[in-house]
């Protein structure tokens, strides 16, 4: 897989685009002081959200463009957010027999949250959980269907091997640069969030407008989110979560088309496989966001 290389304000590029913002800027005439112009933008945390989404938005290619439909689902009331990571941590050792010291300790000292992230989440290396990423993800549903008591349908029961799922590059290039940063840890901390991001959007066309530093997660992380924040998914008008971290081919032939997503519908959780070319508005990509370089 070709990388390509980065731009920052420092390339050809970057000093081309800086000087355009320059120009904007100077032509604002914003008034110094401590209650001045000036200083309310640079202390305004709406704009530079702002910001970064419009050069998400105004950077990303326009292929598959028309695969977005307008949305209004959302998470269900119950779901506040992630909860404590300590607590997320320790309902994971205690699930899967893992080790949650480092990970206690990495979490005493989290960085900023970056743009884009909801929150921190534990998800477990999926090699400490099984021998495969299929195995992993099985065990994963199996224990999703037994903390629901059984209020949980597999609609792809026995098609989870290599052959027709798996992880993309980009998520195991993201997983191994957390794991890398997270030595010795059985289970890694994670900004992400859990699929309102890209709500409307077609799997394909979410991974497209994703930049370098974000990525698709896949059924295992999910699932365990789904594990340790059960309220995110209880009604049938909730949001239904694509797993565009994965590719999926549905009769094995190579044709990895497809991707898993989690729902919800007569009065359980349902996991499935859709086409990634499918833009519902009742459903969104969850995504871990890493800080910029």
């Amino acid at each position: 897989m070709t990388t390509k290389k980065l731009i920052t304000s420092d390339d050809p590029k970057g000093l081309d685009a800086t000087a355009k913002w320059r120009a904007v800027y100077n032509k604002q005439q914003l008034t110094d002081g401590a209650d001045g112009s000036a200083q309310r933008l640079n202390e305004s945390r709406e704009f530079w959200k702002e910001l970064a989404e419009l050069i998400q938005k105004h950077s990303a290619t326009n292929q598959y463009a028309n695969e977005v439909v307008s949305s209004n689902y959302t998470y269900p009331k119950e779901y506040k957010g992630p909860k404590p990571i300590a607590e997320q941590v320790q309902t994971i050792a205690t699930m899967f027999g893992l080790d949650p010291t480092q990970a206690l300790e990495f979490a005493k000292n989290l960085p900023t949250l970056p743009e884009g992230a909801e929150g921190w989440f534990a998800i477990p290396r999926w090699e400490k959980v099984a021998p495969t990423y299929g195995q992993a993800v099985q065990k994963v549903l199996d224990l999703i269907k037994q903390t629901r008591n059984g209020a949980f349908y597999n609609y792809r029961e026995g098609e989870l091997g290599p052959n027709q799922l798996r992880q993309s590059t980009k998520q195991v290039a993201m997983f191994q640069k957390l794991g890398d940063e997270q030595k010795d840890q059985d289970i890694l901390v994670v900004p992400a969030q859990f699929g309102i991001r890209h709500r409307g959007r077609s799997v394909r066309r979410a991974r497209e407008v994703m930049n370098a530093n974000e990525v698709g997660l896949g059924a295992f992380a999910i699932g365990i989110m789904l594990l340790t924040h059960p309220e995110r998914l209880q009604h049938y008008d909730d949001l239904w979560i694509d797993c565009a971290g994965d590719e999926f081919a549905s009769i094995a032939d190579g044709d990895f088309s497809r991707s898993p997503f989690f729902s919800f519908s007569d009065y359980r959780v349902g996991f499935g496989a859709s086409d990634v070319g499918s833009a519902r508005d009742f459903s969104g990509s969850a995504s871990v966001c890493l800080p910029q370089d």
